[in-house]
This record gives structure tokens, sequence and C-alpha cells, in this order.
């Protein structure tokens, strides 16, 4: 059975997070608001919930879900290595539209996919996302939307795509942030893949343009940013 929970006062936030919470454990998948767009979330540690998410969506093992946090100190407990780099852009950018690809602890016992042993760490900058993850810990999370569809950006719009597939739907009010500082028209999270600097390889690689601009990076971590020069062949 499908439940709806208001999240836009203080006892319906404390009624969903209590509710979303009791989902999780039990291994059943729930939505919830970010800053831009709605997610779907699991028990990150669950390899049957995981896998009940990637079904949902309409997506194979070959597409993992990123892993949202509460909090930058969950970075250490969750990637093996964390350049400076990644430390400062966490710093200008989280809780915000940031993803960072990072090599993932290899302790722990997780499988969210074809990952290569690396995993992709958010910190989104919604009160009732934080609320649930200060609560439930590191949750897997994917837009909130059937694979080829617009994100949603009401609840309502995502259990119009998902229906019963989820068991509690988080109703934060429409989501979506503008960075005015963004010369971008993305509404999804920028991914940054730090896999080939933590590994002293490489450089920091954007793998997706959104809503943190290649400028905004820059400024934080200068030429530790992989620019086109670097990608052209030698």
């Amino acid at each position: 059975m499908t439940t709806f929970y208001d999240c836009s006062d203080d006892d319906g936030l404390a009624e969903g997070t209590k509710q979303a919470r009791s989902a999780i454990e039990n291994g059943d998948l729930i939505v919830l608001p970010t800053d831009t767009v709605y997610g779907i979330g699991a028990d990150a540690f669950s390899g049957y919930a995981v896998t009940q998410l990637l079904a949902a969506k309409g997506r194979g093992r070959q597409s993992p879900p990123p892993v949202l946090i509460p909090a930058l100190t969950t970075l250490d407990a969750l990637a093996e290595t964390v350049p400076q780099e990644v430390r400062d852009l966490a710093g200008a950018f989280w809780p915000g539209g940031l993803t960072v690809v990072l090599p993932a602890q290899p302790s722990l016992s997780w499988d969210l996919g074809e990952t290569e042993g690396t995993v992709a760490l958010r910190m989104p900058n919604n009160p009732v996302a934080l609320a649930l993850l200060r609560s439930t810990g590191p949750l897997a999370v994917s837009s909130a939307n059937k694979t080829g569809m617009p994100a949603a950006t009401t609840a309502q719009e995502a259990e119009a795509m998902l229906g019963e597939a989820v068991s509690v739907y988080l109703d934060g009010g429409t989501v979506g942030v503008d960075y005015a500082d963004a010369d971008v028209e993305e509404t999804s999270s920028t991914i940054v893949d730090a896999t080939a600097l933590a590994s002293g390889t490489g450089k920091l690689r954007i793998l997706r343009h959104g809503v943190i601009s290649d400028e905004q990076l820059r400024e934080v971590v200068g030429d530790a940013l992989e620019s086109a020069e670097d990608q052209q062949p030698t």
C-alpha cells in the first residue's frame, strides 16, 4: 500500500520520516524530495532493495544509483580515498547539486550494481531529505522517474510514474533550485569523477554537466579539473 506524507510542517515531517525509515528497514522503496528533483530511495546496503529500485525505474545493474549522505563526515566512511580537492569541493557545494565519484570502501557490504569498485556520493540541500538521511544513514537514491521520462519535480509526478512500486512518498512540495551563477539549464546534479585523482593517475573529470558549472568547480580546484586540452590526444 502506498502512502503520502505532507512534510510541510514539523509534525508531518516527523511522521513521514518515521514511516519512511520503517519502509527502508523493511527493504521497501520510498520517494523523497531533493534540491534538484525527487528521488526514489532504498537501503544502500540491501542488494534486494537496490534491485527493486532499479526495476522500478526500468534500469539494469549497469546503471548503479548514487548514494545520498547526511554529512561531510560520511565521506570517509564510504570512500576509500578522498583527495583534498574533493574535500574542498564538498566544502564549497555540499549540501547541494554536486555528485562525486570515488573509490568505494572495500570493506563495506553492499551491492549497488556494476560500480567497478566506485561509489557516487552527494549531500542534498533539502531539509526533508537531510532529516530522513540523519535517521536512516546513507541511501541509494536515483531520480524518481521511469527511465527515459522527465524527472519528477513533485511527489505527484513521481507517483504517476512509479505508483505502488513505492511504499512511502514524502511530499516536500515542488523542488528544483535556481543556481543563478551556473551557466547551465540542466536541473540534475553535476557529476565529477575523482577516481583518477584519488589513484594519482589523472585529474578530476566531469561526467555530467548540471547545476554546478565548470567555472564554479574550477574556482575551487583550479588545474586539478580536467580541461578540454587535457582530453586532446597527444
